[in-house]
């Protein structure tokens, strides 16, 4: 497989009124998003609030992004569930979809021991015919992969990469080092993309992207080409930006972001719900001040 690298956008799940998924939508914007220079796209991550779909919504919506992007960027799926046997079975069906790999999470509330996360892991990258990245996100699951850990699975050869979500950089230093051509790493959070790059990651994949592609793709780019001022000067650039939208909980910011720009992005599936008023005059607030186009949101 191609190696994945630069700007993977995780991409929200537009909803419709009556909280069905709006596959129409989902079809603009990856038209958009490959306009834009995405270089992969991740659906049914975190900001797709796949916490709260179902299975059958789940396969419908990862069809519709693989019949839209048709080849054009390789298409990342999130099979991630804290029951292994069901991040198996999504991991088993996304792959036969035609997923180019598949995003699995450590076991949220469950939580379990050092063996039990490793074989957690074990069990889908065994089963599944595409290769799986880990996703180590603390803040979000209660629980953190272990370096160790780490390091026993990324000898794996089924097992191609990490996404970095914790926010810690001396973490990310530790397992840096287990860092090859075959087991790489991406930036989980859009604030520090460049010092994760600068250890060793390969690209990040991005909520920020979902309102500015083109500025990601660029940036880690630039990177990738050797130009790390360019970079680091979007990365400082666009920093109040990237933190405005985790003022609440992501995805709720980026799609209140989204649908100020006249995107789309639709509703929220409970328990999220929209940003108080202002919340939302701010963060339109600091969307302008970085360029972007700002209008009424969309009711």
């Amino acid at each position: 497989m191609k190696k994945i690298t630069g700007s993977v956008v995780a991409l929200v799940t537009p909803f419709n009124k009556d909280g069905s998924v709006d596959t129409g939508r989902i079809r603009t914007l990856v038209d958009w998003h490959i306009e834009n220079k995405t270089d992969a796209i991740l659906a049914l991550g975190t900001t797709g609030e796949t916490a709260s779909t179902s299975l059958e919504e789940d396969i419908a919506t990862l069809q519709c992004v693989l019949d839209a992007v048709n080849g054009r960027v390789p298409v990342i799926a999130g099979s991630g569930s804290n029951s292994s046997q069901m991040q198996k079975q999504k991991s088993v069906i996304y792959a036969e979809m035609g997923a180019a790999a598949l995003l699995c999470i450590s076991p949220y509330y469950v939580k379990t021991n050092e063996e039990g996360m490793y074989r957690h892991f074990m069990l889908s990258a065994e089963a599944s015919s595409a290769p799986i990245i880990l996703y180590n996100v603390p803040g979000r699951t209660g629980c953190s992969i272990s370096p160790n850990v780490v390091r026993r699975l990324s000898e794996h050869p089924n097992v191609m990469g990490i996404k970095e979500a914790s926010g810690d950089m001396s973490y990310a230093m530790k397992i840096a080092r287990y860092l090859r051509d075959d087991f790489v790493m991406y930036s989980g959070n859009d604030d520090i993309t460049v010092p994760l790059m600068a250890v060793g990651a390969v690209g990040t994949i991005s909520v920020w992207a979902n309102i500015m592609p083109r500025a990601v793709h660029d940036m880690t780019q630039a990177f990738l080409d050797g130009r790390r001022q360019e970079a680091l000067d979007l990365q400082l650039r666009y920093l109040d930006l990237m933190n405005a939208l985790f003022m609440e909980v992501n995805p709720i910011p980026v799609k209140e972001a989204m649908n100020l720009m006249g995107l789309q992005a639709g509703e929220f599936r409970m328990p999220l719900y929209k940003m108080p008023d202002e919340k939302r005059a701010l963060l339109a607030q600091i969307m302008r001040e970085a360029g972007l186009r700002v209008q009424e949101a969309q009711e």
